[in-house]
């Protein structure tokens, strides 16, 4: 019997996503084990879920006179010591490097809440919920892709889901169902994508790690 898969999660904030993973873990329903928590905000709530369960819960926060390389290489020789198997971005809010991303080949996997193509970088839920007012979109969604280089949100994409905006909803509204849809997805894809023991490695988009088409919620080509 193999060993469960290590991971270690990164994330800047609440970290609901972390919890969903966590549940899955101790409920046996995901083979794999988080061995540290990193965030790099000392006041992120997430920090406190991993502390709750007795995991190691490290802040590394970039110093004012650090550049990015140097702080993402910093962040990779800390990350290395807890020797993951999937680095998993999980509300993590800064842009990683190669510097990082080096260290970790097709070992990183982002969570994104849109789907590919769309409304990359910050912010894009309240994007895409403004995108559906003015009618230009009638879903937006929600994916995991992984992250081989410095692209944003732009990598392989393992897996993916609709969500349908609905008449006459909130922001907050629209934000929580995609949140419950965000969890379920993320611990369905890191599932098959250990349980498939499969990499992209250097430019082999060929490989696909997931049927995407089958987990989506709606079918049709996404609205931008």
């Amino acid at each position: 019997m193999h060993r469960p898969v290590n991971l270690v999660v990164l994330i800047s904030g609440n970290g609901s996503n972390l919890q969903a993973v966590l549940d899955a873990c101790q409920a046996g329903d995901l083979p794999a084990r988080v061995v540290a928590v990193v965030s790099n905000q000392a006041q992120a709530y997430g920090l406190e879920r991993a502390r709750k369960v007795d995991l190691p819960a490290l802040v590394i926060e970039k110093i004012r006179e650090e550049n990015r390389q140097d702080y993402d290489a910093r962040l990779a020789i800390e990350v290395l010591k807890w020797k993951p198997d999937i680095v998993l971005l999980a509300g993590w809010m800064r842009l990683l490097g190669n510097a990082f991303l080096e260290h970790f080949p097709g070992r990183v996997v982002n969570l994104h809440p849109a789907l590919p193509g769309t409304f990359p970088g910050t912010h894009a839920i309240e994007r895409s919920y403004v995108a559906w007012e003015r009618g230009e979109i009638d879903h937006s969604g929600v994916m995991v892709h992984l992250v081989p280089d410095e692209g944003v949100d732009s990598g392989p994409v393992l897996g993916v889901k609709n969500v349908a905006f609905r008449a006459g909803e909130k922001l907050e509204d629209f934000e929580s169902r995609l949140h419950l849809v965000e969890h379920a997805l993320l611990v369905d894809t890191l599932k098959q994508f250990i349980a498939n023991d499969l990499k992209i490695k250097n430019g082999d988009h060929e490989r696909t790690l997931m049927n995407t088409t089958d987990l989506s919620e709606n079918s049709g080509a996404n609205g931008r």
